[in-house]
Formats: structure tokens, C-alpha cells, sequence
């Protein structure tokens, strides 16, 4: 019996963990084939793939981001192959079961929650040619109305075997995220998400998951990603597993968790900012609200003081990037108060600010009770709300416009300096910053095509030439600071005019190469280096020092050294004139 399991991944350097541990535990007794693919896949190569298995049990793996193309292959193999036997599993399916049996008349079974032992036990009646009745966990049809069996005990995760193991993903380990998992199931029962409904949390083999991690570590792979929905609920366990990272570490590797960051104990920070080399890990932490009434209503637990403290004591640290989520459609959270709780977890000045909209998931409380706030949202997935008695439809278009600019301009660090200066000293707040700017984007049709680089720092001289002309002697400089420090060689045409007068850059490039010390820090390199490997333009401010007010008109002078060699950059500032009048 040849059985296959597949699923359309939202990028290529996305794995499936969930086939992973489905065919570890069901071989050696059936062997079994995973082929991942992407939701950009046209779905007729995927079907012509999925074909040339020769599959009797093509089984998929079911998320909101994949649902609606894995339809799509499904309904098509099936005319093709109507004797193959269609299994789905996954968050997406496992609730309201009787509809996606009535919704998709393709699909053979639903291996429903945790799925490795339901999936074996299917393996062997479908083998055997044996009845369904008995397999705890399972949904299909009997007698042409849909049958869902009792619940399957939880599994003893201790058991569960490897899935890191396998000789065909050792060799793209280096090119993808490992998603790694030592617990399942989630202490709290928040509201709006799926792992609220399974009570408790049950851990793997701490040996085992060890010596996984360094498996793992040891044949390449550079980004592992765990995925237990609270990494820190016990502090022992998640200090032990810290320090075993820490001392067990490989060159470019790093480790990205979901914490809960209230409930962080002090002396854990303490240890990681003390022990952990910088970008070692990364912290994803779920902020959401900051409206402590919003989190009431959806059952969420959070201490807002304790988080603000983790989040600063691990920023201070400087060891680990922080990675916040906030949930714009909360119940009862306004256009007004989301704007508080941006600006709340903005204020942090950490790395990435992820601006996400309310999805109305299956099987959550939030949607069970939409009608108790007038919940409107879409019927496929991925459900987002278009609307509840407090947020209208327009107001989520204008944060949805945040959003957009916010990715560009502030999660892709193309521009720190600037934009901590436009929020700090231009605009109310960073929301109005983002709000301003975004709907300006938009009212230009620029969210309808495509973008370089240079056209990011265009467009925002664009908006601020309208919005706060006043700030643009200062905006232009620290742009120009940031688009150079992000260069690896020596630009050709940046994206400003350089009027730069180039009988003065010689001359200034001269003057350093011959007395490199006029510039603290300046490297000793010859005239013929120094005109092929530095780039100099002016600028209304130092943009290097707190002087945030102009001088005078282009008084200042930016040096970019650019190593080809180590593909890195170097940059300086100076006063244009006690620099060319020192050596007159």
C-alpha cells in the first residue's frame, strides 16, 4: 500500500512538521512519501506530481493558509485517480468536521486533533480492509452521512519517535526554517485561538529532544523555530534547555521561541543576558492588547507591568531580537484604543512590531459568540473580520494601511534612523506616523505595484514634502545615513541627486588619505583606495551625533567607506568646513 502525505506550504523554506511526525510513527510498518509544495504552486503541477506516486493513500495537512488551493488539488485528483483514498488532518479540518465532509465529497477521512496514532490505526483497517468504527480520532462517512468517532486518548509524547531523522531533508536543513516542537498544548484559554481548547501541557523526552537539537545543528540546519505555544511556562525547564543551547551552540544557528513574556522570571533574563551571545535567539511574544478590559473579554491573562519589564530587561541586554504581535479586532478594542496599544508596544523600540487582524477561527470561543459583538467576517478562509460594533470596515482598511507601511519601512530596517526620528520629533505618535504615511501610500495607488529600494526613500521624501515639509533638511540626511550603512558596495546612482561638487570630494578624499586622524576612527588608506572604495555626499546635520536642528544649509559632510572584501560598510561624518579649512 503506497501512501503519500502532502501540503501546500506559504513559502519554500517552510517545512511541515506535522507529515514529519506522521511518518515517523507509522513506519516501518507503511512506508510513506512526503511531498511538500507551496500555495503558489500551480495546482495541476501539484496534481501531475502527486500523480506519478501512484498513491492508494494521499493524505494533506490542513491550515487557513492552505485550505482553499488544497481543495482545489483534491477535486481535481480525485477525478483522475477516484480510487485513492483522501485523508486530511490539521488545525483547519479537525473542527466542524461534518461540514468539510459535506463541503468536500472527494475526501475519503479526517484524522481529527493529534493524528499520529489515529493515522496508523487507519493505515492498518484501510490494509486490512477492516471496519472504520474502532479507529478513536476519525471522521468519514457511513452510509452516506458523516460519522465521527469518540475522541482518542492524548498520546504519551514520550513514545513518539523521531521526525528529524530522515536521510531526504538532511541536505536542505541550511535552506530551511526547522520547526521543532518539545511540548504541546497551551496553559491558557485565550479566546481567539486554537490552542486554548487543548487543556494542559504535556512535554516530550528532554534526552531526546537534546540530542535532536544536536542532529539538527550538526548536518546544517541554521534556523530552528519552536513552536510550543508557551516555551517559558516552566521556568526550570526553560533555563535548562536555554543553557543547553548556549553551551551546545553552532556557528550561525539561531533559536526562535514563543514566550510569554509576563510570567519571564527575572533571574532567566539575568541568565540570558549574561551568558547568551547576541543573535542567538529570538523572542516571539504575543502582546495582542494592551487594553486590559479587551483582554478580559477574551480570557487572556496578561500582566502588562511584568511584560514591560521582560521586554526592556531583554532589550537593555542587547543579546536577543524581540519580535512583538498585536491583534488589530479585539472585542470591544476601537479605532482609538488599537491606536493606544500600538503606540503602548511601540514605545518599547524593539526590533519588529507585527501587525496581525482578528481571524475568526473554527473551533474557538471568539467565534462561537461572534453575534455578542456584531462580529461580520469572511466565510473562507482566513476568516479576518471585516467588521465588529466598535471597528467599522473603513477603520480596518486604515489600519490595514499601517500595516503596510509599517513592514517596509520599520520590520525590514531600512530606515532606524529616520524613522525614529519622524516619531519621535515630527509626528503626534508612531501610529499617526504610520497612519499618515500609509493612507498617503495608498491615495497614490503604490500598494498596487511594485517597489526597488530607491523608491522607498523617494516616496517618503514625497509624503513628507506634503505632510511636514519642516522636517525634510534633517529626514534627507539621516536617509541618506541609513541607505548608505545598508550598502555593501559603493553605490552608483543613489537614489537622491548627489550634487556633491566633485573638485571638493577630491579634495576632501585627498586631505583624509593624507591625514586619516582629521576624522576620529578614520582608517589609513592610500588616494587611489580612497577614490575607489569612498562615497561622499553633504547633509544639512551630523547624522551620527543627537544635534538634531540644521546648522546651516549642507554643512556637514557623510563619508561611506565601502569593503568589497568583507562586504561591509563604514561611515563618518564631519564638518565640511573646519575640515577643508584646517589644511587650507
Amino acid at each position: 500500500m503506497k501512501t503519500v502525505l502532502s501540503t501546500l506550504n506559504a513559502k519554500y523554506i517552510h517545512t511541515c512538521l506535522a507529515l514529519r511526525y506522521l511518518k515517523a510513527y507509522s513506519e516501518p510498518d507503511f512506508p510513506v512519501t512526503i511531498r511538500e509544495f507551496t500555495i503558489k504552486d500551480p495546482s495541476l503541477n501539484i496534481v501531475t506530481d502527486l500523480y506519478s506516486q501512484e498513491p492508494d493513500v494521499l493524505g494533506f495537512s490542513c491550515y487557513i493558509w492552505n485550505i482553499e488551493e488544497t481543495i482545489k488539488v483534491i477535486q481535481m485528483f480525485k477525478k483522475i485517480k477516484p480510487e485513492t483514498k483522501i485523508v486530511l488532518g490539521g488545525p483547519e479540518v479537525s473542527y466542524d468536521v461534518a461540514h468539510w465532509l459535506e463541503h468536500i465529497p472527494e475526501v475519503d477521512f479526517i484524522v481529527v486533533n493529534e493524528g499520529e496514532e489515529t493515522f496508523k490505526h487507519l493505515l492498518t483497517q484501510i490494509q486490512n480492509d477492516g471496519g472504520f468504527d474502532s479507529v478513536a480520532g476519525l471522521a468519514y462517512r457511513k452510509d452516506g452521512n458523516p460519522k465521527i468517532n469518540g475522541p482518542r486518548e492524548k498520546l504519551d509524547l514520550k513514545t513518539v519517535p523521531s521526525p528529524f531523522r530522515f536521510e531526504e531533508d538532511i541536505q536542505s536543513l541550511s535552506k530551511r526554517i526547522t520547526y521543532f516542537e518539545t511540548s504541546r498544548g497551551c496553559p491558557y484559554s485565550c479566546a481567539f485561538c486554537l490552542s486554548s481548547i487543548e487543556v494542559g501541557v504535556r512535554y516530550f523526552d528532554p534526552k531526546l529532544v537534546k540530542d535532536d537539537l544536536i542532529f539538527l545543528m550538526d548536518n546544517g540546519a541554521k534556523i530552528i523555530k519552536f513552536v510550543d505555544r508557551t516555551f517559558n511556562i516552566r521556568r526550570d525547564y526553560a533555563l535548562d534547555m536555554f543553557s543547553f543551547l548556549i553551551e551546545n551552540r553552532r556557528p550561525g544557528v539561531v533559536f526562535q521561541f514563543e514566550i510569554t513574556a509576563d510570567i519571564m522570571r527575572p533571574e532567566v533574563i539575568d541568565y540570558l543576558n549574561e551568558h547568551a551571545p547576541k543573535g542567538l535567539f529570538r523572542f516571539e511574544i504575543g502582546v495582542q492588547s494592551t487594553n486590559d478590559a479587551v483582554n478580559e473579554l477574551v480570557q487572556r491573562r496578561q500582566n502588562f507591568e511584568k511584560l514591560t519589564r521582560t521586554v526592556t530587561t531583554v532589550r537593555d541586554g542587547g543579546k536577543i531580537v524581540q519580535h512583538l504581535d498585536l491583534i488589530a479586532g479585539l472585542p470591544e478594542e476601537d479605532y482609538n484604543s488599537f491606536r493606544k496599544t500600538f503606540n503602548d508596544v511601540f514605545a518599547f523600540g524593539i526590533e519588529e512590531v507585527q501587525l496581525g487582524f482578528l481571524k475568526m477561527l473554527r473551533g474557538t470561543g471568539l467565534r462561537l459568540t461572534a453575534e455578542k459583538h456584531d462580529y461580520v467576517y469572511m466565510d473562507h478562509s482566513p476568516y479576518e473580520i471585516l467588521g465588529n460594533n466598535v471597528l467599522t470596515f473603513d477603520e480596518i482598511i486604515r489600519i490595514k494601511q499601517v500595516e503596510d507601511v509599517l513592514e517596509k519601512y520599520w520590520n525590514d530596517h531600512r530606515m532606524d534612523h529616520t524613522v525614529k526620528y519622524l516619531i519621535h520629533h515630527v509626528f503626534q505618535s508612531p501610529f499617526d506616523f504610520f497612519q499618515e504615511f500609509g493612507t498617503y501610500w495608498e491615495t497614490r495607488g503604490w500598494s498596487r505595484i511594485g517597489h526597488q529600494l530607491e523608491d522607498l526613500y523617494t516616496r517618503l521624501i514625497a509624503f513628507l514634502t506634503e505632510a511636514a515639509p519642516h522636517s525634510l533638511p534633517v529626514a534627507e540626511s539621516l536617509m541618506k545615513l541609513d541607505y548608505l550603512e545598508r550598502q555593501q558596495f559603493k553605490p552608483r546612482k543613489p537614489w537622491w541627486e548627489n550634487t556633491q561638487n566633485k573638485e571638493e570630494t577630491s579634495k576632501v578624499l585627498s586631505l583624509l588619505a593624507q591625514y586619516p586622524e582629521m576624522i576620529d576612527g578614520f582608517p589609513a588608506l592610500s588616494e587611489k583606495d580612497m577614490h575607489k572604495h569612498a562615497f561622499v555626499t553633504d547633509t544639512a546635520i551630523d547624522p551620527l551625533s543627537d544635534q538634531l536642528e540644521p546648522q546651516s544649509e549642507k554643512d556637514f559632510l557623510l563619508i561611506a567607506l565601502f569593503d568589497p572584501k568583507q562586504q561591509s560598510t563604514k561611515v563618518f561624518t564631519t564638518s565640511k568646513k573646519s575640515l577643508l579649512t584646517k589644511n587650507s
